[in-house]
């Protein structure tokens, strides 16, 4: 699917990054708060509302905290409908080509 929006990936963190200090604020919850309920350390939480950085693993843990969890996981999910051609390519097993001897 083709999508119009233009954000660059550093965008995209910072977008994330103050959603996610939007959601914590909304619960009434201190950086402090957050950081203990999802079990990262507070310097992560930071870093991660200032800069946009933070591992996947503890953005996971930030969106199990918050109750998003499930909104994470539809990121990279399989299209409903597949053509044909999709189908194929799941199922087709990937060869690989003959090691060459040091003589070829």
């Amino acid at each position: 699917m083709l999508s119009l929006n233009l954000h660059t990936p550093r965008e995209i963190q910072l977008i994330l990054s103050q959603r996610v200090k939007r959601l914590r604020l909304i619960n009434e919850w201190t950086q402090a708060e957050l950081a203990e309920r999802a079990g990262i350390t507070l310097v992560s939480l930071k870093r991660f509302e200032s800069t946009g950085k933070i591992s996947l693993e503890r953005l996971s843990l930030i969106a199990l905290a918050l109750g998003r969890l499930n909104e994470l996981m539809q990121l990279f999910e399989e299209p409903e409908i597949m053509t044909l051609s999709d189908i194929k390519k799941l199922t087709k097993k990937r060869q690989r080509g003959k090691r060459k001897s040091m003589g070829d």
